[in-house]
């Protein structure tokens, strides 16, 4: 079986399109379609079923992908990193959220630089821009906050992130945790907010597990980062959710106050993302291990 064919197919398969699989492979659209029509009349079943946007895998194709691409991916290590093991050169392609992946990731793999590893790094907002990225090939490994569905992607549980409901001393002084906890959607329609997002997906998440209602108010203040939050709810701009280990120091110095210390606080769960059959690599085996072993004092 030729090897171009699998290349294709595994990127269609990944890409869940023709059209992106093309762009990927630098092919044509037409090319893509002829080589997977010549791979299915090779094996005698369909490989995809055809919809209105992309294509599908047939059962039989997802089990051919699920074969075929710790192979393929192999064979690509190979021919990137070249022969000549002495040099101990890796690269590392790694995708995940901007602050987690600054402020945690990227210094629990420092040492893995020393053993010869290189990094590059993709700093991505958004959940299934990763979980693509990851499943097209552009990324090695990824940190996600949601779990991906079916055999293609593999995901380890990392660890859980707290989220503490935060504002500066001078807006802290004006509320009572009582207040708070009887009235949280009144409040937060009286006080100045800072998010990432128009949607408010943290304080919508912290109102709904802590309060059991949506937030009925806009944010003041958008920055899509959380360090911008953190250092706009410092100076005073508005209560802010954020994530405890982000916070924890201007907590500590008085720079924030958390207004709240719910008996169950909510929590988001980060996970170690690979392609299935991928960590029989070693590069992406040893930075999947260290980061596991750096969660467990997180």
């Amino acid at each position: 079986m030729d090897l171009a064919l699998l290349r294709t197919f595994v990127t269609v398969h990944r890409a869940g399109s023709f059209t992106r699989a093309a762009a990927l492979l630098g092919l044509s659209q037409p090319a893509v379609t002829s080589q997977i029509r010549t791979l299915e009349r090779q094996l005698g079943r369909p490989l995809f079923l055809r919809q209105a946007r992309g294509v599908t895998a047939t059962t039989i194709g997802d089990e051919l992908a699920h074969r075929a691409a710790p192979h393929l991916d192999a064979l690509v290590e190979i021919v990137e990193t070249g022969l000549d093991e002495e040099s101990g050169v890796r690269t590392l392609h790694l995708a995940g959220p901007p602050e987690f992946t600054s402020v945690r990731a990227l210094p629990a793999l420092t040492p893995l630089v020393s053993q010869g590893l290189t990094m590059r790094t993709s700093l991505l907002g958004n959940t299934e821009e990763i979980l693509d990225g990851l499943a097209a090939g552009h990324h090695d490994l990824a940190i996600a906050t949601a779990r991906p569905r079916g055999g293609l992607l593999t995901a380890t549980p990392l660890c859980d992130e707290e989220h503490v409901l935060v504002a500066a001393p001078r807006w802290a002084a004006r509320l009572s945790p009582g207040v708070l906890l009887d009235k949280g959607a009144v409040v937060l329609e009286q006080l100045p907010v800072v998010e990432v997002h128009e949607s408010l997906p943290f304080v919508a998440r912290y109102w709904a597990a802590v309060f059991e209602t949506k937030p009925a108010a806009a944010a003041t203040v958008i920055a899509p980062d959380l360090r911008a939050v953190l250092e706009s709810a410092a100076s005073g701009a508005g209560l802010a959710v954020l994530p405890r280990y982000l916070c924890q120091d201007a907590l500590e110095r008085g720079a924030l106050v958390a207004l709240l210390d719910p008996p169950v606080p909510p929590l988001r769960t980060y996970f170690l993302v690979v392609r299935t059959g991928t960590l029989a690599l070693p590069h992406i085996a040893r930075a999947h291990e260290c980061l596991l072993r750096a969660a467990a004092d997180w």
